[in-house]
């Protein structure tokens, strides 16, 4: 398994042998065939929910697919009783870096089929990430919605959802990004110095609703720029600059909505939509288990066009 021997970059990061314990009463063990990454996983070792060295080391990964190898007594997920041989997603765990995982049977759900493991992996975090926002945001028909990091992982989940609820949605992204965000239904916008010029140019009247998943100043400041009410403005990584803006932070550092009850409910929500071709899921690029500094580097240095996904 993968874990963060200190606090600070990528560095801290290494791959150990652990010994596993057998499920017990309402756990399931999952054997790993994917691991999705997010931004969660470099905030806990980066040091943005404290540095208490009695964390350490800490277990990473926070969503994971595979197949059930054991169950305890009472092992009953969201959808049901889990059963050994199951394709599963185990999404908000701890420990999903890994070849297999004991995780809550309250935390397992079921594989889409119509999705790899790869993908699979790449779903619910950031699905309902996205749910969260939107409600938060109260983005709704006839919005002009505003996503920043549009076609990352939470970026493009966002983009399909509320242009399936009806809104218009101006997504940010980089160049190579934007035909991806056109076939999701957004208008893509390039971001850097103009951007806020270049969002008014399509929406002159301004725009409903802001959510940022880049974490960036300019994300932000654009935001500020084009939505009149901060309470329909959101970040999901740029606390620090979020919080002197007064908009809303949402996610688990201190101080931010961690909508666990949304997230929660809309776990088996997101998987049918999956299953029903509703909701496309983009894993940008695979790396092995053993190249998780390398993938955490890529994590860290910007936002790709989709998903990260670990594979042991």
């Amino acid at each position: 398994m993968v874990v963060a021997t200190g606090f600070g970059g990528p560095e801290v990061l290494t791959l150990v042998d652990a010994p596993l314990a057998a499920p017990g009463p309402g756990e399931v063990l999952v054997e790993v065939r994917a691991a999705g990454m997010n931004p969660g996983d470099w905030w806990s070792y980066g040091g943005h929910l404290g540095t208490d060295p009695a964390r350490l080391p800490l277990r990473l990964g926070l969503e994971a697919s595979g197949v059930v190898a054991a169950v305890g007594e009472r092992a009953v997920g969201p959808a049901g009783v889990v059963r050994v041989g199951d394709e599963v997603i185990a999404a908000r765990i701890d420990g999903a870096y890994a070849g297999a995982v004991v995780a809550p049977a309250e935390a397992i759900l079921p594989k889409p089929p119509e999705l790899s493991f790869p993908e699979a992996a790449a779903l619910v975090v950031s699905a309902t990430t996205a749910v969260h926002a939107l409600e938060a945001t109260g983005v709704t028909a006839g919005d002009v919605l505003v996503v920043h990091g549009a076609s990352g992982g939470v970026g493009s989940m966002l983009v399909q959802m509320a242009v399936a609820a009806g809104a218009r949605v101006i997504g940010t992204a980089g160049a190579s990004g934007q035909a991806w965000l056109r076939a999701l239904g957004a208008e893509p916008v390039a971001y850097g110095d103009g951007l806020v010029e270049r969002l008014r140019r399509l929406a002159p009247d301004g725009a409903d609703a802001a959510i940022d998943a880049a974490g960036t100043d300019e994300a932000i400041a654009a935001s500020v720029a084009l939505v009149a009410d901060r309470r329909r403005i959101a970040t999901l990584a740029g606390f620090d600059t979020g919080r002197a803006a007064g908009i809303r932070l949402l996610g688990r550092v201190p101080g931010a909505e961690p909508g666990t009850e949304v997230r929660s409910r809309a776990r088996l929500e997101v998987i049918g939509r999956a299953r029903a071709g509703r909701l496309a899921v983009r894993v940008a690029r695979t790396y092995p288990m053993d190249r998780v500094v390398t993938a955490h580097r890529q994590l860290a240095s910007g936002h790709p066009d989709g998903k990260l996904v670990l594979v042991p």
